[in-house]
């Protein structure tokens, strides 16, 4: 009688296209695309099988996973009230968690299958329909990607009180010795400040930075604790830590996701808590958000 060989752990090419009844030539295009997790040791590809099996089932129908929603990505002030209380009505049928770092991090995540979903913001709203189309376009896995629209946001200047009523524009503030806090590259809000200061002829490298924040929030309470004079920002964490807010302009937040991902129940919740009245009351609290557009799908490759 013959004895049942056991799936090795890790499979190398050969085999894990065996396990999966795939030609090889399509197992090294899934590589290539970064859909299948594998790693490279000493030139060869090899792919865990517990991670192959998991894969499988996080593709099928919402997959193995629809029992929990992680979110990464850009840092908000809604957002951090909007995820507890979806937590809150989940209880312990489901896990909801929001890592706030930064837009490119989160869309590394998002490619790595890390994250379910990552918070993206890029420029202007009126340029966000071109603008985070071509920011993902540089990820594999793009294809696999919707962009889904969360809320419009008013960017500007997060200042010290006492320096906002000395200075009113961004020249003069730029004229002055002040405190900047600084975000981390890949961060939204660092491009933000860096095309604002290219209009009036300056770089981020010509302020005074005497910090780097990880987060908006971060980088409003190091003003509010004195630490710092001036920051990038939304009007909303200006108003969390009661700063001076100066604005200029507004911007889109979006939800990056691969499609299977769009169609989990706990995502349509995610959308229906940030509509829901409790949401709204608070981002009339915070200011500076439009929810009009919650909900809609704004680009779509497939």
């Amino acid at each position: 009688m013959a004895t049942a060989v056991e799936t090795p752990r890790f499979l190398s090419v050969k085999q894990v296209a065996e396990y999966l009844n795939l030609h090889e030539k399509k197992v090294y295009a899934l590589v290539s695309e970064g859909k299948i997790p594998g790693t490279k040791v000493t030139g060869k590809w090899l792919f865990p099988r517990e991670l192959v099996d998991k894969w499988m089932l996080e593709s099928t129908h919402g997959g193995l996973l629809s029992d929990r929603l992680v979110l990464a990505g850009s840092d908000d002030a809604l957002l951090h009230r909007v995820i507890p209380r979806l937590a809150d009505r989940m209880r312990s049928h489901a896990l909801v968690s929001f890592t706030p770092i930064v837009t490119r991090l989160g869309l590394e995540l998002l490619q790595a299958h890390r994250v379910d979903a990552c918070c993206v913001h890029w420029g202007p709203a009126e340029e966000s329909q071109t603008r985070h189309p071509a920011l993902i376009r540089s990820f594999p896995q793009h294809r696999q990607w919707v962009i889904i629209r969360a809320f419009r946001r008013e960017q500007g200047l997060i200042l010290n009180r006492s320096v906002a009523e000395r200075h009113s524009s961004l020249e003069q503030l730029l004229q002055q010795d002040l405190r900047w806090v600084m975000r981390q590259q890949g961060s939204g809000t660092q491009r933000f400040l860096r095309e604002h200061l290219g209009y009036h002829g300056s770089e981020p490298c010509s302020l005074k930075g005497v910090a780097v924040a990880h987060s908006e929030r971060e980088s409003a309470s190091l003003i509010a604790m004195g630490e710092a004079d001036a920051t990038a920002g939304t009007r909303s964490a200006a108003r969390e830590f009661d700063l001076a807010f100066l604005p200029t302009g507004w911007e889109a937040f979006d939800f990056v996701l691969n499609r299977s991902i769009y169609f989990r129940t706990l995502f349509r919740e995610l959308l229906s808590q940030i509509q829901s009245g409790d949401s709204r009351r608070e981002a009339d609290r915070l200011q500076g958000y439009g929810l009009a557009e919650c909900g809609e799908m704004v680009w779509s490759e497939g």
